[in-house]
Formats: structure tokens, C-alpha cells, sequence
């Protein structure tokens, strides 16, 4: 049989202007997907209606573009595909492996079951989930909804640049969301139900993602769908050692640009910024 062909997506959330860092991740994802002679998808993650705006989505494009970068398809826009998104929550729901929850992140921290993981989030406590004899939950899309996290499991795979990672179930991540009250998915629900109906092969994203891939395959499992291939490529600091933010302009794409940089001189900049 043959292998299946690779797929790569490019997926910027247009909450800001992109960075050094976004600019390295994104260009090996166009690389590694140019190696393989695959197909590339430019997917606009503007879930966050919120943050997100036009202007940094139309700006992703235009800097990617003049860094060198080219797609095969997209932009497809997660804000227009909210229906496939309540579909896929609709039936974790009636699997039994999400339902609504009313707690605020202060009753999360505050409840005296909750723990911090080793990176410092908090572990939703199971005190907080809801009665379990609770025979259906009415698909409510104006509250929270949470995935169902199982207990003393951990969730090991082989990334691409990381090698062998493994997590905890409730220790290292919790229940977490799969739906804000807001009326939109998380990042984890959205970004899961595109790579698999984009029949995505390989996912290369930031090492600050690591843990996502453990609730994520979580997911796949679920949903009885093979997982990706995954690549956390290593994250860009700035010269205190500090992960990249959008909020910082020094290191933002169209500075760089605007500063008389190419893309060549920015690409080389990757390795002065480790």
C-alpha cells in the first residue's frame, strides 16, 4: 500500500502581528511540506472573535508571503465553520466524554482540590465536574463545555524535533475546555476537527504546544481518527531568554521588513535568536 500523501497546514491566529518565532515555525512547516511534495492549507485561526482581527489576518498573509512562503489552499477562516465544530461537540456529548460547566477560573483556582501542573496551570478539580447520574446534557452553547480527561493515564508519542514526550492525565493537564460560553470552540476542539477534515499528515507548531498534542490525542482517540504526525519546533527567545509575544514589536515580521531586512536576513536571524 502506499503511503498517504502529506498534507501540511499553516495556521496563524491573527491576534497580533506574527514574530521572529512564528516566522521560523511557519517556515518549516512550508519546508518540510515542500520536501515531501505535499500540499499545504493556509487555515486562519480566528476563532477569538475577541482578539482577533482582520487586520493582523490580511498582515499574516502579506508577511508570510514576502518571507517567501506560498500555500496551496486558504485562507479557510475557522469563524466560518462553526457548524462542523458543534457537530463534533455534539457527539463527545453523547459519548459521555464532555458536559457543561458554570465554573469560573477563580472557583477552579481557588477550590481546594485543584493542583498545579509542573508548567503552572491549573488542574480543573473533578469535585467541579457535575453529577455523573445525570442521565444527557442539552447541548447549551452559551455555557462552557469540558472534555472528560481519564484518571492515572498518561499519554506518550514521538514528536518529529522533541523526541518521545509523555504526559500525566490530571497531573500534568485536566478537563479542559472543549467550548466557551461566548458562543465559540476552543482551540483544542477547532484544531482537531480541521486536521482531520483536512486529512492534515503532519502538524508542525511551537514547542509551547506540547501539552495541546497530549489532550488532542485524546481527542483523536475519541473520535476514532488517526492522529498526525507532530513537529514542535524549538521556540524563539529574545535576548533576556523570554519566548516571543505579539505585544513586543521589536521582532515582529513587518518591523523586520520595514527595517530594511529581507527575507534572507531574517531567516538567518533564527539562529542568532535560539
Amino acid at each position: 500500500m502506499s503511503e498517504q500523501p502529506y498534507r501540511g497546514r499553516i495556521a496563524p491566529s491573527p491576534t497580533g502581528y506574527l514574530h521572529l518565532g512564528h516566522a521560523k515555525t511557519f517556515w518549516t512547516a512550508f519546508q518540510r511540506c515542500q520536501n515531501s511534495n505535499g500540499f499545504l492549507t493556509y487555515r486562519d485561526e480566528d476563532i477569538d472573535f475577541h482578539r482577533c482581527k482582520d487586520i493582523f489576518s490580511q498582515a499574516a498573509i502579506d508577511d508570510l508571503k514576502q518571507l517567501g512562503l506560498n500555500w496551496d489552499e486558504g485562507p479557510v477562516k475557522q469563524s466560518q465553520r462553526s457548524a462542523i465544530y458543534i457537530e463534533v461537540l455534539e457527539k463527545l456529548v453523547s459519548l459521555g466524554l464532555a458536559y457543561p460547566c458554570e465554573s469560573s477560573r477563580k472557583d477552579i483556582k481557588e477550590h481546594p482540590d485543584t493542583i498545579l501542573s509542573a508548567e503552572g496551570e491549573s488542574i480543573f478539580p473533578k469535585a467541579l465536574r457535575p453529577d455523573p447520574s445525570s442521565p444527557t446534557f442539552p447541548l447549551n452553547l452559551k455555557t462552557n463545555w469540558r472534555f472528560v480527561v481519564p484518571d492515572h493515564r498518561s499519554v506518550s508519542f514521538s514528536d518529529g524535533r522533541q523526541g518521545i514526550k509523555s504526559y500525566n492525565c490530571q497531573a500534568d493537564f485536566g478537563d479542559f475546555l472543549l467550548w466557551r460560553k461566548e458562543g465559540m470552540p476552543s482551540y483544542e476542539l477547532a484544531v482537531v476537527v480541521d486536521d482531520i477534515d483536512m486529512r492534515i499528515t503532519e502538524v508542525v507548531r511551537g514547542a509551547d504546544l506540547l501539552v495541546s498534542t497530549a489532550r488532542q490525542l485524546l481527542m483523536y482517540e475519541a473520535l476514532k481518527a488517526s492522529p498526525p504526525a507532530f513537529y514542535h519546533e524549538d521556540l524563539v527567545t529574545d535576548e533576556s531568554g523570554e519566548r516571543l509575544a505579539k505585544r513586543k514589536d521589536s521582532l515582529a515580521l513587518r518591523t523586520l521588513f520595514a527595517e530594511g531586512h529581507s527575507s534572507d536576513s531574517i531567516r538567518r536571524m533564527w539562529t542568532a535568536h535560539p
